[in-house]
C-alpha cells in the first residue's frame, strides 16, 4: 500500500537550536556577500574578468533576490583594484564652431586643464591690457602716426600746389574735399562766381576737372596711406599681443607637451586672440564724467567670449577606481547626454560648453548597471545603446535634433570612443524573449548571471541567513535575534519557497519579517528578539493582508457556499485549489460532484462546455477517460457518459491539481459508494492511475483546516496530498498541532488506489487473470455498473424489436 499518514515531523523541516553556534546574532560577524548563489557568483566574477567585445552582463532572476545590490556592491568593490578612466574635455573648434572637440587627458589633469585654460585667458587679458597702456606701445603708435601723417602732409602738399598752380585753392571738410577758384590771388565767393563771364567760367570749369581727375589719384593716395596705416597699426598690435600672449601659451605647452590635441588647440587658440585683440584690449580712457560711467557699464557688460573656455565633460578626480554607475532613471537624455539650449531673441542657440555628459560617459572605463525594464520602455534608448557597443563610440544628439522637430543651430561634437560594461537586470522572461527576437542581445550580452530564488536548506546556509540578519541589525542598529528566533526565520524563508529542502533568497521579503519582528519586540519592552516577536510579524502580515480570505471562510462557515465538512455523500468530494491576491495567498476548498449514466458522451466538463476551463484543466479531464479505458475497457465496450462540475463556481478554473479529486466523485458515483466528506483532496494524475505531485500544497492545507476549525474539528478531517509533496509542506504551528493531537489528518498517497480507500474505507481491489476485480472492492464495483451498461445498451430496444418481428 502506498498510504502514508503523516506525522509532525514530515509537515515542516526541524532544526536544533544546540547545533547553531552562537546565543544570539550579536555573537557573529555580518554576512559579506550574497548566499546560497553560487552559480550567479562564478558567472558574475568571469563576467567581470573577461575584457571583450559583446562580453556584457545579463543578471536574471525574479524581484527581491538582491540582484541589484550584489551588482553593485560587488562590482565597486572590484572596481577599486582597476584603473582609473581619463577625463574627458569639449573645447571650442576654431576652424569649424559647429563640431566642438573632444580632447582626453589622464583623470585628474582636466580639471587642471580646465583651471590652466581659464587662467591663461586671464593671465593673457592682463597682459594685453597691460602691454598696450604701456609707453612702448604708445610710442611707436605714435610714430607710425606721425610717419603717415607726414606723408598725408607732403601728398597734400603736393596736390595743393598743384590745384594753387592751376588756380584753385584745396579745401578739406568731414565730406571730403572741395575747391575754391582764385582770381587775382582772391579766393571767390558763390556771388562773385556768378557774376563772371561765361568765357571766365568756361576756363575755370575746364581747369576744375583737370583737378578732379587728379583729385581722384590724390584720394587713392590717401587711401593707400589708411591701408598703410591700418596694417602698420596691426603689425604693431599683433607684435605687441604676440608678446603677450605668446609667454604664457608656451608655458601651457610645454605642461601639455606630450598630448598633441592640446597643443593643436592651443596654437589655434593663440591665433584666435591675435585675430581678436579688440576683445581683450580695455576701452579708452576719458576724464568726462559721464563718458567714464558710460564706459564703466559697457565693460561690465564686456566678457570675455565663452569659446575660450574648456567644458570638463567628465571628471575623474575623485574616483576611485572604475566608475561605477547605477542609473535609476535611464531617459535618452540622462544615460547618452545631451546639448543643451537658450533662448536667445526667440531662437534657440547652443555652443560646446552646453554640452551635458551622460550616464555614459560618467561610466566610461567601468561598468554602468541599469534595470532592462525601464531601458525597453522608452522610445529609442535600446537602439542607442547597442549602437554605441557595437561602435564603441557615442556621439552627443539630442532626440529632437534627430527627427528635425526644431530649426535650432545644433552641433555635431566629436564622437567620444567607449570602453564599457553594461550590466543589465531584469526577468528570465525578458531575457528569453531578447534572446530570441533580437540578435544583436546574443552578440552583445554573452554572459548570463542566472538568480536563483531558493538555496540549499542546510546548516552553513542556516548560519549564513543568521549572519545576515546580524548585518540588517547592525546596519540599522536594531534588536538582535536568539537562536529560536532565527529558526523561526528560517522556518518562513522555507515557506516561501514552499519547501523543506529549500531556503528562499527573496531577502526583501526576510527583511520585511526581520523589521516588522524588531517592532514588535519593541512594542513589548524587549531588549532582544525571540522567535515569539518572528512568529506575531509573521501572523501580522498575513493578518493585514486576509480580507477576502475570512470573508470567504464567514460565507463558507454560512453555508453560502455549501461544501460539507462531516457526513458521506455519493459522487461528491471537496477539491481544494489556491488564491491568489498578489501579496496574499491562501487555499480555498471547493465542491466537485459527478453524475454517471449509460451513454457514448464519455466524461463531460461542464466548465470546458461553458468555456471556463483551461487548457490545462480540459486536458486533465481527458486523462480521467484514458484511465477508466485502460482500468474497466478491455474486456466490454465503454458505455458511459458522466458530468463532473466545480459547483457554484462563476469564474474560470485551470490546471490540472483537481483531476485525482474529480476521478475520486466519478469512482463514488459508479460505484455507488459515498465518499467521506470530512477529508478534502488535491493532485493530479495520469493515466495509469498514480497521482502526481501539484502547486500549493501548504495553502490548500491551510484553507481546508481553517474552515474544519472554524466549524469544528472532528478528529475525523483531513487532506489527500500526493506523496511527492511531502517534502513541500511548511505548515503553521497550529495546523502540526492538531495533527499531532489526532484532531487533524494528513495523507499522502502514490495512486488512486490509495487514495479511494481513504476516502470510502473500502479496499480498491487487484485486477484478476480473467479481468475482473476482486469482490468486495471498488474496482468490482465499477467494473459491474459499466458491464451492465454495456449489457443495457447492447440490449435495449431487442424486445420491442423481437415483438413486432413475431406480430408480423
Amino acid at each position: 500500500m502506498g498510504i502514508y499518514e503523516l506525522g509532525k515531523f514530515q509537515l515542516k523541516k526541524y532544526w536544533d537550536p544546540a547545533k547553531l553556534p552562537f546565543k544570539s546574532t550579536k555573537d557573529l560577524q555580518p554576512l559579506n556577500g550574497i548566499i546560497g548563489q553560487e552559480r550567479a557568483v562564478k558567472a558574475m566574477e568571469f563576467g567581470t574578468k573577461i575584457n571583450r567585445t559583446g562580453y556584457n552582463i545579463y543578471i536574471s532572476g525574479i524581484s527581491g533576490t538582491g540582484k541589484t545590490t550584489y551588482a553593485k556592491d560587488y562590482i565597486s568593490m572590484i572596481a577599486k583594484k582597476q584603473q582609473i578612466p581619463d577625463d574627458w574635455c569639449y573645447v571650442y573648434n576654431f576652424e569649424n564652431p559647429s563640431q566642438p572637440t573632444a580632447i582626453s587627458l589622464p583623470h585628474g589633469m582636466g580639471k587642471i586643464f580646465t583651471k590652466d585654460i581659464k587662467k591663461l585667458i586671464i593671465d593673457v587679458r592682463e597682459e594685453i591690457v597691460k602691454a598696450f597702456r604701456g609707453e612702448d606701445y604708445e610710442k611707436q603708435k605714435t610714430e607710425i602716426l606721425k610717419k603717415i601723417q607726414d606723408k598725408r602732409n607732403i601728398i597734400f602738399q603736393e596736390f595743393g600746389g598743384y590745384a594753387k598752380e592751376q588756380g584753385f585753392k584745396v579745401n578739406a571738410g568731414n565730406s571730403g574735399i572741395y575747391f575754391t577758384p582764385i582770381i587775382d590771388g582772391k579766393e571767390l565767393n558763390e556771388d562773385e562766381y556768378d557774376e563772371l563771364d561765361d568765357n571766365t567760367k568756361k576756363v575755370i570749369n575746364n581747369k576744375l576737372n583737370d583737378i578732379q581727375i587728379q583729385a581722384v589719384d590724390f584720394l587713392r593716395k590717401m587711401k593707400d596711406l589708411e591701408k598703410d596705416a591700418s596694417i602698420g597699426w596691426r603689425k604693431l598690435e599683433n607684435e605687441i599681443g604676440l608678446f603677450a600672449v605668446r609667454l604664457h601659451v608656451d608655458e601651457i605647452k610645454d605642461k601639455y607637451n606630450e598630448f598633441p590635441k592640446v597643443l593643436k588647440y592651443l596654437d589655434a587658440l593663440e591665433e584666435d586672440i591675435l585675430s581678436n585683440l579688440d576683445d581683450f584690449k580695455e576701452d579708452d580712457e576719458n576724464d568726462n564724467e559721464q563718458q567714464t560711467f558710460t564706459k564703466l557699464l559697457h565693460n561690465q557688460q564686456k566678457k570675455i567670449p565663452n569659446k575660450y573656455s574648456v567644458n570638463l565633460l567628465v571628471d575623474n578626480s575623485k574616483v576611485d577606481g572604475a566608475p561605477v554607475i547605477v542609473e535609476y532613471n535611464p531617459t535618452f537624455n540622462n544615460l547618452f547626454g545631451t546639448i543643451e539650449y537658450e533662448n536667445k531673441l526667440g531662437t534657440l542657440v547652443t555652443d560646446f560648453s552646453m554640452i551635458k555628459p551622460g550616464s555614459i560617459h560618467i561610466g566610461n572605463g567601468g561598468y554602468l548597471i541599469l534595470q532592462v525594464k525601464d531601458i525597453l520602455s522608452t522610445s529609442y534608448i535600446w537602439e542607442n545603446l547597442k549602437k554605441i557597443l557595437k561602435t564603441k563610440s557615442i556621439s552627443i544628439e539630442n532626440l529632437r535634433d534627430q527627427f528635425g522637430l526644431f530649426g535650432t543651430s545644433t552641433l555635431k561634437p566629436d564622437p567620444i570612443p567607449i570602453d564599457i560594461k553594461i550590466v543589465l537586470i531584469g526577468s528570465e522572461y525578458i531575457f528569453q524573449l531578447l534572446y530570441q527576437f533580437d540578435e544583436d542581445f546574443q552578440k552583445l550580452f554573452k554572459i548570463k548571471v542566472d538568480f536563483d530564488d531558493e538555496m540549499e536548506a542546510n546548516e552553513h546556509n542556516l548560519i549564513d541567513i543568521a549572519q545576515f540578519i546580524s548585518g540588517f541589525c547592525e546596519r540599522e542598529r536594531s534588536r538582535h535575534f536568539t537562536k529560536k528566533a532565527v529558526i523561526k526565520v528560517a522556518e518562513y524563508s522555507s515557506r516561501l519557497v514552499e519547501n523543506q529542502q529549500k531556503f528562499s533568497t527573496r531577502f526583501n521579503e526576510i527583511v520585511e519579517i526581520i523589521a516588522e519582528a524588531d517592532t514588535w519586540a519593541q512594542i513589548e519592552g524587549m531588549d532582544i528578539i525571540t522567535a515569539h516577536d518572528v512568529s506575531r510579524a509573521i501572523h501580522e502580515k498575513l493578518y493585514r493582508s486576509s480580507k477576502y480570505d475570512k470573508k470567504l471562510l464567514e460565507i463558507l462557515q454560512d453555508g453560502t457556499i455549501m461544501v460539507d465538512i462531516d457526513g458521506e455523500e455519493i459522487g461528491q468530494i471537496n477539491g481544494l485549489a489556491v488564491m491568489n491576491m498578489g501579496n496574499f495567498t491562501f487555499g480555498k476548498p471547493s465542491r466537485i460532484t459527478a453524475n454517471t449514466y449509460i451513454g457514448k458522451n464519455g466524461i463531460v466538463n461542464i466548465e470546458r462546455e461553458v468555456s471556463m476551463s483551461g487548457n490545462t484543466h480540459s486536458k486533465g479531464v481527458m486523462i480521467l477517460e484514458g484511465y477508466i479505458g485502460r482500468k474497466y475497457a478491455q474486456n466490454i465496450p465503454l458505455t458511459l457518459s458522466a458530468s463532473i462540475t466545480f459547483e457554484q463556481l462563476y469564474s474560470g478554473i485551470d490546471g490540472d491539481s483537481a483531476s485525482s479529486t474529480e476521478l475520486y466523485a466519478i469512482l463514488s458515483s459508479l460505484a455507488e459508494v459515498p465518499i467521506k466528506q470530512g477529508i478534502a483532496v488535491t493532485g493530479s494524475v495520469n493515466q495509469k492511475g498514480e497521482i502526481q505531485p501539484v502547486g500549493g500544497v501548504t495553502y490548500k492545507i491551510e484553507g481546508f483546516f481553517d474552515l474544519c476549525k472554524t466549524m469544528g474539528l472532528t478528529g475525523e478531517q483531513g487532506v489527500i496530498i500526493p506523496f511527492q509533496n511531502i517534502k513541500n509542506l511548511t505548515l503553521k504551528d497550529e495546523v502540526i498541532e492538531a495533527v499531532d493531537k489526532g484532531l487533524f489528518h494528513i495523507y499522502a498517497v502514490k495512486t488512486i488506489d490509495d487514495g479511494i480507500e481513504i476516502l470510502t474505507g473500502i479496499p480498491a481491489g487487484k485486477k484478476l487473470n480473467d479481468g475482473t476485480f476482486e469482490a468486495g472492492t471498488i474496482h468490482e464495483m465499477v467494473y459491474n455498473k459499466l458491464k451492465s451498461y454495456a449489457i443495457t445498451m447492447f440490449n435495449f430496444g431487442k424486445e420491442n424489436e423481437k415483438g413486432r418481428h413475431t406480430n408480423e
